[in-house]
């Protein structure tokens, strides 16, 4: 069902004069994104001719742009990259930890986001796997899916990796050592050699020139003023924090659902476009998650929203341990054998593309909305610069 008011709508009507009024300052990938949302499900991707095999009624289904950042584009991913880590869940508790970075460090992550949230991602599985190899913490191998999230609830610039992990790890004699129950690994001792990691492989990508300093960061550049502005962050407690473990694998699967695919903002929760602003929901986590309405000039959401545009090619989901992608077959197998539970049942791909989507979403996309019979495939509808539909419009979101 189309949400009533979407980020497509918004860029449509204020995209041009937006870009105009920027001019040189919006980024290629920038640019590219808003795009790809107002094309989306429109005659300007293309698309393809349905018809009941019933009662003859016919409609265009058109294209998805299928950008990682369109509100409408995430629903099959998310169920499609669901269905693959069932696989992977192990039965074992699993525990939710959050890795965050000091608003200093945020300001020069956004001058250089492939670098900084790279490193945000190496420093936080490093230090899961340090402390869980001590033999005083677990003294096991343990592993980790970390996805990336760049927003708060009002679309500001907040840097941060949610990390599922299982509740134990692969000894080096092969056996399965469960952690302590509801209690994973000491939160303080985490987040200072996550401090530590994280601001070494900061100042080593500075020492290589990785690092750009445009605007009020210009200043950088010098060795001195870099340090001094990173000086006080060795001695602060950075956020890291654990969550209580997750009841079960069940559990896990509906918690990565609501996470992996995520964009800046949903279209659910757009209220209104008019008189040039932008009203929107969000909750206020210091108010015991109360929900309260924004307001913002056009210009400034579209502004906000482009903040978390990712480098074309960053992975913002990521795997560590014994759930990388270059040890996952082998191991998982091993801890399976350990814990003495039975292999997964094996995938049967679906025969096509609405039956795929019919069994990871439970539903249908080819059913008539007159009849409720069939709807076939009778030819496709050609890109367009512009909507000229004839027929009805199927959008599927």
């Amino acid at each position: 069902m189309r949400a009533a008011l979407e980020v497509a709508d918004i860029f449509r009507r204020h995209g041009d004069a937006f870009r105009t009024a920027q001019r040189g300052r919006l980024l290629p990938d920038q640019r590219r994104v808003m795009a790809a949302i107002e094309a989306c499900r429109t005659a300007t991707l293309g698309g393809h001719v349905e018809q009941c095999d019933d009662c003859g009624m016919v409609r265009i289904a058109y294209n998805s742009c299928r950008d990682r950042h369109c509100p409408k584009c995430q629903g099959l991913a998310r169920a499609q990259w669901l269905a693959d880590r069932q696989a992977d869940l192990l039965p074992v508790p699993y525990f939710h930890v959050v890795f965050t970075v000091p608003a200093p460090i945020a300001a020069i992550a956004l001058q250089n986001k492939a670098v900084v949230y790279d490193i945000l991602f190496k420093a936080a599985a490093e230090t899961i796997r340090f402390i869980s190899a001590d033999p005083q913490h677990l003294g096991a191998e343990t592993g980790m899916i970390a996805i990336l999230h760049t927003w708060g609830q009002t679309l500001t610039h907040h840097p941060h990796a949610h990390c599922v992990v299982p509740g134990g790890g692969l000894a080096a004699d092969g056996r399965w050592v469960n952690c302590r129950p509801s209690f994973f690994l000491p939160v303080r001792v985490l987040s200072r050699l996550y401090r530590r990691l994280f601001l070494e492989r900061l100042q080593a990508a500075f020492d290589r020139r990785e690092l750009e300093f445009f605007g009020n960061l210009a200043g950088f550049w010098e060795p001195t003023a870099f340090a001094r502005h990173l000086e006080p962050l060795r001695n602060v407690e950075w956020v890291v924090y654990a969550k209580r473990p997750f009841g079960g694998p069940q559990q896990v699967l509906e918690y990565l659902g609501r996470y992996t695919h995520r964009v800046a903002i949903a279209n659910s929760r757009l209220l209104a476009c008019e008189s040039g602003r932008v009203r929107f929901r969000w909750k206020d986590y210091r108010t015991d998650n109360q929900s309260k309405v924004m307001t913002l000039e056009v210009d400034e959401f579209i502004r906000r929203f482009l903040l978390h545009v990712l480098p074309k090619g960053f992975r913002r989901i990521r795997h560590f341990g014994f759930l990388a992608n270059a040890c996952r077959n082998a191991k998982l197998p091993a801890i399976r054998a350990a814990l003495r539970a039975p292999e997964p049942t094996p995938i049967v791909e679906p025969a096509n593309y609405r039956e795929r989507y019919a069994i990871l979403t439970g539903h249908r996309i080819d059913l008539c909305p007159v009849c409720g019979g069939c709807m076939v495939d009778i030819g496709l509808w050609p890109r367009s610069p512009s909507p000229r539909p004839t027929v009805p419009r199927c959008d599927t979101s």
